[in-house]
């Protein structure tokens, strides 16, 4: 093992991508000489950090805070490969972050790779170990010991691994304060903290108000995934006025083709854009072409884009049964209304969007510089 003397954060992100491979992963020995010879990519090493940008999406805002505020040296984003030869992954969003895909050694979920602990035979585990939804087997965890590791499902469920992984963590990141209680019924001394990554670590320079017109009444972001509810809003413009105009943004969802025969068949207007997803800085603009925003899901976690619409200065009508995140919507930042009463609320925050300042409530409150400051208390304790 090389000796590296780098405080280094991790952050292993559940996306992974590629085609299956026909043969097995070789073992643990091989892949640590493959990362070793450097043929996969360099070690890890300090990055500049006297620029740095926290900018980006929920995987890159937290890393960037730590490495902006002097936490760490070095930051990584790893993802997962199906097939036999994960390619080189060239800077994303931030030239400071590193990202590395490692392959999988088969289906099962949490994921294992021989891969990953080849790179962590080879360089070390990382003093920061950040593990993000469905989570990593675990062998992983163990050959990091040393590290402070921290997970969040990143959705409704507290818990998306098995306990003989969830056990091995430092500090589990919640969405609601019920989430953080159903963690302590599992592991009764696990130390908590409701800081859910999308929303807390929120980015002022990625969303912000511009200078365009507003040509939408409503804007929705949010995956083309039945869990997203589509159908609350489309239900409730059902009842409204055809001159309210709404913009649909899908990153990604199978469900794309359905949303778009929904809005036609009850002649809806509704314009949307994606899959595939545009840029950070299109969805900013696009959000500012919007009066207001809409979170309509209930079995979620709390979305990253209750903060970024408030970021980008419109308030937000969010669905009372969400289950993680309605700490985010104040009287000044928005408001919650049943999927029943979703049109009367709707009708009601565009009569009085002068009352709402949602930008001044999330720059006060939420973003990346407090909720750094609130883990970097955590660390040194």
């Amino acid at each position: 093992m090389t000796e590296l003397h780098v405080r280094r954060l991790v952050v292993i992100s559940d996306f992974q991508d590629g085609d299956w491979a026909d043969t097995e992963a070789p073992a643990v020995e091989w892949f640590t000489h493959e990362w070793l010879a450097e043929t996969r990519g360099g070690a890890p090493v300090a990055a500049n950090a006297s620029s740095v940008e926290v900018e980006g999406g929920y995987l890159e805002r937290l890393p960037l805070a730590a490495l902006s505020t002097g936490l760490v040296d070095c930051i990584e984003i790893w993802t997962h490969w199906r097939g036999d030869r994960p390619p080189l992954i060239p800077p994303y969003v931030s030239p400071h972050i590193v990202r590395r895909s490692f392959r999988l050694n088969g289906k099962a979920i949490p994921f294992s790779s021989n891969d990953m602990l080849g790179h962590i035979n080879a360089f070390g585990a990382p003093t920061i170990l950040c593990v993000w939804g469905l989570g990593v087997a675990e062998e992983i965890l163990c050959a990091c010991h040393k590290s402070f590791k921290i997970y969040n499902s990143i959705d409704a469920p507290p818990l998306r691994v098995p306990p003989a992984v969830s056990r091995h963590f430092d500090l589990i990141l919640t969405g609601a304060e019920w989430q953080s209680d159903a963690v302590l019924l599992r592991h009764p001394q696990m130390q908590t903290a409701v800081m859910p990554i999308g929303p807390e670590f929120a980015s002022e320079i990625t969303f912000h108000p511009m200078d365009v017109s507003k040509i939408y009444d409503i804007i929705y972001v949010a995956a083309a995934q039945a869990y997203k509810r589509h159908d609350i809003l489309f239900e409730a413009l059902r009842t409204l006025p055809r001159t309210i105009r709404t913009l649909c943004v899908c990153g990604y969802g199978e469900l794309i083709d359905d949303l778009r025969r929904m809005a036609g068949e009850h002649q809806l207007n509704i314009d949307f854009v994606g899959p595939p997803g545009v840029s950070y800085s299109e969805v900013n603009r696009m959000m500012n072409q919007a009066r207001m925003g809409v979170v309509c899901g209930i079995d979620d976690g709390a979305p990253a884009v209750l903060t970024e619409y408030m970021l980008a200065g419109i308030p937000v009508l969010a669905n009372s049964e969400l289950k993680c995140g309605l700490q985010y919507i104040l009287p000044t930042t928005g408001r919650t209304a049943s999927a029943d009463e979703f049109a009367f609320a709707i009708s009601g925050m565009l009569d009085s969007l002068d009352t709402f300042s949602p930008r001044d409530v999330a720059l006060s409150r939420w973003t990346w510089r407090h909720s750094i400051g609130k883990l970097r208390s955590i660390l040194e304790k």
